[in-house]
């Protein structure tokens, strides 16, 4: 306990003692720690952030390197959760952190357990599965966070917060309120990181610069066995071009929106 109050000694200037217990005892789960839920990840535990799940169903692939924080040529082929989970551990090893390698659809929803948590992020890359979360988190007691499209963009100062239907400018932002008004609504508002930067893909190439995924799956990995050799790649309809600096920025943003919203609580 002496190391870990040694560890966040910085943000408990800011905050002070109290609200430094509060954060510990805050439950926050983010599906999707792809370029945007892995800087969040890291971010909420650098803060204080102690009970954390990661949701996702992915493998390290080689082309994740660019943008994702526990993507490194060691890491190439582990199990996206494991990979994450075990950076954040060095950081503090006190920390609980949940790993979930599953799929978030209609069909795997209930096993989540939204209820249970105060705090939902959504960086999900999958339109469906993202209004699904977002129709099933409005409705549940947690505070829900989503990230918008990151991909295309170059320009930092762009990147903006605002309530999901005040979201402009976004291409994906669009799409989900247009799909999103054919079913349930959301029960509650709710916050989104955007950008109006819209750029274009002016290189070429796919997975890997192959027709399909040729990383290397870790036989030995923990997580689903039928997600062993579970690889987005060659399934995307289109691959965008995507930075560090800009999905880094998103996923800060989005730990931001969580330790502000938990600074402000009475």
């Amino acid at each position: 306990m002496v190391l870990e109050k040694g560890l966040f000694q910085r943000t408990e200037l800011l905050f002070g003692s109290e609200k430094m217990d509060v954060i510990a005892k805050k439950k926050v789960i983010i599906f999707g720690i792809g370029g945007v839920g892995s800087w969040c990840a890291e971010s909420l535990i650098r803060t204080g952030i102690r009970h954390l799940t990661l949701v996702d169903s992915d493998l390290v692939c080689i082309t994740n390197i660019n943008r994702q924080l526990h993507a490194t040529t060691l890491t190439v082929g582990e199990v996206k959760t494991e990979a994450l989970k075990n950076r954040l551990l060095e950081i503090n090893p006190s920390a609980h952190i949940q790993t979930i390698q599953r799929i978030y659809e209609p069909a795997t929803s209930d096993s989540f357990e939204l209820d249970t948590y105060d705090y939902i992020i959504d960086a999900i890359d999958s339109l469906s599965n993202k209004i699904d979360l977002i129709r099933k988190a409005t409705r549940t007691k947690a505070v829900f966070f989503s990230s918008m499209g990151a991909s295309l963009k170059l320009d930092p100062t762009k990147i903006r917060v605002a309530e999901f239907w005040k979201v402009k400018g976004c291409p994906l932002g669009h799409i989900v309120r247009k799909k999103i008004r054919k079913g349930d609504l959301p029960a509650k508002e709710f916050l989104c990181v955007y950008s109006e930067e819209l750029l274009e893909n002016k290189g070429s190439g796919s997975s890997c610069g192959t027709d399909k995924c040729l990383c290397p799956k870790s036989k030995n990995a923990p997580g689903d066995p039928d997600l062993a050799d579970h690889e987005w790649c060659s399934q995307k309809a289109v691959i965008n071009g995507t930075v560090a600096h800009i999905t880094a920025i998103y996923g800060f943003s989005l730990a931001g929106l969580v330790v502000q919203h938990i600074y402000n609580e009475a």
